[in-house]
């Protein structure tokens, strides 16, 4: 199976949900964005 297809199939399961609202949960709260944009920041400074 392709790889993308398992990923699709994945999000659409019941963890891969659970996760993806613990991502957006994550991504919502403004110390982690900080910390990704520190993280992004040191990243394209190489």
């Amino acid at each position: 199976m392709p790889l993308l297809q398992r990923i699709r199939t994945f999000l659409a399961s019941p963890q891969g949900r659970r996760m993806t609202d613990q991502g957006r949960r994550m991504a919502a709260d403004p110390r982690n964005r900080q910390r990704a944009r520190g993280l992004f920041a040191r990243l394209r400074g190489r």
